[in-house]
């Protein structure tokens, strides 16, 4: 993956990112870690680990350092121990759940301790290089286990529309943690923390030469 490009996107996609307090004391809580073996709070310490190895496979170290060395799995382990709902959190473990049965299958390993970096890579590559059937088709999965769930029936979502669904959602939060931290917000993103004049409108390389806006 292009780390500047996915940072670029990123930024393009979600704009500004509201820096509420429980944000604000969570990314203080990371910076201040003094970098012991990582013990989770949301996820388990085999999900922590397996969570940690994909991160640094999305955002590996090259010339900025890699998300864990960023702390970025500090974060998203905070963050959504903190703020999601215990529905959120449930889904997002089954949907975890389902990523790593389907990594561990196609390892042909007993478990997923024994999954290589370079098999977990081959996985999420698989859930992330889609085609539009697939698309279509796990957007549908999702559409209906939410109807479902809406209408008090009991829901349950296939392991291949969940597995996809983690590997993007977990994407995504890597991007959005990395953009986040104080080195790489205030080194390699564009940083202005407080904004002076008003441009209505200009490209990114007009504005930022290219670089996404850390907040």
């Amino acid at each position: 993956m292009d780390r500047r490009l996915a940072l670029k996107n990123l930024g393009l996609s979600l704009g500004y990112v509201v820096a509420v307090p429980t944000l604000i004391s969570i990314v203080q809580s990371c910076k201040n870690d003094t970098g012991i073996a990582f013990t989770p709070e949301f996820f388990s310490q085999e999900e922590g680990n397996v969570v940690v190895t994909l991160m640094d496979i999305i955002l590996p170290k090259t010339d900025s350092p890699s998300a864990s060395e960023a702390k970025v799995h500090l974060f998203v382990d905070q963050y959504i121990n903190v703020s999601n709902t215990q529905v959120e959190k449930d889904l997002f473990k089954a949907k975890m759940a389902s990523f790593i049965a389907l990594a561990t299958k196609e390892a042909g390993k007993e478990t997923v301790s024994d999954v290589t970096a370079e098999e977990l890579e081959k996985t999420l590559a698989s859930c992330l290089k889609l085609t539009d059937a697939q698309i279509e088709a796990k957007d549908l999965a999702f559409k209906n286990y939410n109807k479902a769930i809406s209408n008090g029936e009991v829901a349950k979502l296939d392991d291949n529309s969940a597995a996809i669904a983690f590997a993007q959602e977990l994407r995504g939060w890597t991007i959005h943690g990395y953009k986040t931290t104080e080195e790489i917000a205030k080194n390699f993103l564009d940083f202005d923390p407080i904004p002076g004049k008003y441009v209505a409108c200009g490209t990114v390389e007009e504005l930022t030469g290219g670089k996404a806006w850390a907040l």
